[in-house]
C-alpha cells in the first residue's frame, strides 16, 4: 500500500467546479458541500487474504456500530466464492495515509439454500447497510445470457435472507431490459433508513441509447420503501457522455452512473465514471455529483421511455467535484461510502476502485473530509 501525504499537507480544498456539458437535466453551476482531500491508500493487485485474491471492490458500506466497512468484490464466483470484505480504516488522525486501511475478514455470500453461488451465475455490483443490519447486493444482471439484475438481502454471516421487486422494465429480453455490463451498478440506504435506492448504469435497451462521446445516457432510480420492501417510484438520470475518445477510435469506451450515496430522502450524491481505452493516463474519469429529486418526474410503470423521453423532467444534478482535479493516477472508482466524523466535525467520505484484477490496475481508497470545520 501507499500513500500521497504531500497531497494532504497540501490540503487541496475542492468546491463547486461549476457546470458541465451532462446531456438533458444537466449540471446546475454550484454546490453546497465543500470536500477537503485526506489522502489516499492502494492495495496492490494479487494482494491475498485468508486464500481469496482481494480486488473488484465496486460498492462499500459503513457500519458505524462496529467502525468497519464492508467491501463487496464483484467476482462472480470466478477467481473465488463471490464475496465481501470487511476493512478497518484508520482515520483517526484525520488523513488517509499508507496501511491506514486493512482487510479484518472475508465473508462468502450464501444463496437462499446456504450453498455458495455457483460461478458465472450473477453479477455483483452494489452494497449497503440497513439499520437492521441487512446487507442490500444487487447483480446487474447477465444481459447477454438472459440472467435478470436482483436486489437481495442477506445478513452478516453472508446468508441470503430475502428479495425486493424488480420492476418488469429491467428484465432483459428482445429489445428489453438492462444491457450488458450496464445493470444495478448501485446500492444505498438513505439517512433515515426508510428509502433505498438502486441505480443503473446506463439506460435500458428499450429506452434509449448507452452514453457516446457527444451524448449522455437516460439511466434509472429506483427508489424503494424499505419499511414494505416494495417500489416507492422510479426517476430518470442523465449520465454525462464518454469522457475521452478512445485509441483507437473503435476500442472500448463507456460512461455511466456507478454509485449512489443518499443525503437525505430526495437527494443523492451520485459518482458517475467514464473509462476509455488508450486515452491519455489511465482513461478513468471521476466525477461526483449532487443530485436532486425534487421535481423530476416518477417514471414507474413505464416500460419504455422512448416515446415519452423527451417531456420526462430528470433528475437535476450539480457538479461536485471531477476528480481530474487532484492530480493524481485513477483506477476505476466505483464505491463510495461516509464514515466517521472527524474531531473537527466533519464527516469523511471514502471511495474506493475496481481494479478489474488487472496487473495494471489497482484497488485505491481515496479520503475526503466533507463539510466545513466548526467554527469556520
Amino acid at each position: 500500500m501507499r500513500s500521497v501525504r504531500t497531497l494532504v499537507v497540501a490540503a487541496i480544498a475542492v468546491t463547486a467546479l461549476g457546470a458541465v456539458d451532462a446531456g438533458r437535466g444537466g449540471a446546475a453551476p454550484s454546490s453546497r458541500l465543500a470536500l477537503e482531500f485526506a489522502g489516499e491508500d492502494i492495495i496492490p493487485t494479487g494482494t491475498q487474504f485468508e486464500d481469496t485474491e482481494v480486488g473488484g471492490l465496486s460498492s462499500m458500506a459503513y457500519d458505524e456500530e462496529r467502525d468497519v466497512y464492508y467491501a463487496l468484490s464483484d467476482d462472480p464466483s470466478v477467481i473465488d466464492p463471490a464475496r465481501f470484505y470487511t476493512l478497518a480504516i484508520d482515520l483517526a488522525d484525520g488523513v488517509l495515509d499508507d496501511g491506514d486501511v486493512r482487510v479484518r475478514a472475508v465473508t462468502t455470500l450464501l444463496d437462499a439454500a446456504g450453498a455458495p453461488f455457483p460461478a458465472g451465475s450473477f453479477d455483483p455490483e452494489g452494497l449497503t447497510l440497513t439499520r437492521d443490519d441487512r446487507l442490500v447486493i444487487t447483480s446487474e444482471g447477465i444481459a447477454n445470457l438472459g440472467i435478470a439484475p436482483w436486489v437481495r438481502t442477506f445478513d452478516l454471516g453472508g446468508q441470503q435472507l430475502g428479495e425486493l421487486p424488480v420492476p418488469a422494465a429491467f428484465l432483459p429480453g428482445s429489445g428489453h431490459g438492462v444491457r450488458q455490463n450496464l445493470g444495478f451498478e448501485s446500492a444505498a440506504v438513505a439517512p433515515n433508513g426508510q428509502f433505498l435506492f438502486v441505480g443503473a448504469e446506463g439506460a435500458l435497451v428499450q429506452d434509449g441509447p448507452p452514453a457516446t462521446l457527444t451524448g449522455g445516457s437516460p439511466a434509472r432510480i429506483i427508489r424503494y420503501r424499505l419499511t414494505r420492501d416494495t417500489v416507492a417510484d422510479q426517476y430518470v438520470y442523465w449520465t454525462d457522455p464518454i469522457a475521452e475518445p478512445p485509441v483507437p477510435a473503435t476500442a472500448f469506451a463507456v460512461s455511466g452512473l456507478v454509485e449512489v450515496l443518499p443525503l437525505n430522502s430526495n437527494s443523492l450524491l451520485t459518482m458517475e465514471r467514464s473509462f476509455s481505452l488508450g486515452a491519455p493516463g489511465t482513461g478513468n474519469t471521476i466525477r461526483l455529483y449532487e443530485a436532486d429529486l425534487r421535481g423530476a418526474d416518477d417514471v414507474d410503470g413505464i416500460d419504455s421511455l422512448a416515446p415519452v423521453l423527451a417531456g420526462v423532467t430528470p433528475v437535476d444534478k450539480t457538479l461536485l467535484l471531477d476528480l481530474d482535479a487532484l492530480g493524481i493516477p485513477l483506477d476505476n472508482v466505483e464505491g463510495m461510502a461516509f464514515g466517521p466524523d472527524l474531531a473537527d466535525g466533519r464527516r469523511t467520505l471514502v471511495l474506493v476502485s475496481d481494479n478489474n484484477f488487472s496487473p495494471t490496475g489497482f484497488t485505491q481508497f481515496l479520503v475526503f473530509a466533507v463539510g466545513r470545520p466548526r467554527g469556520r
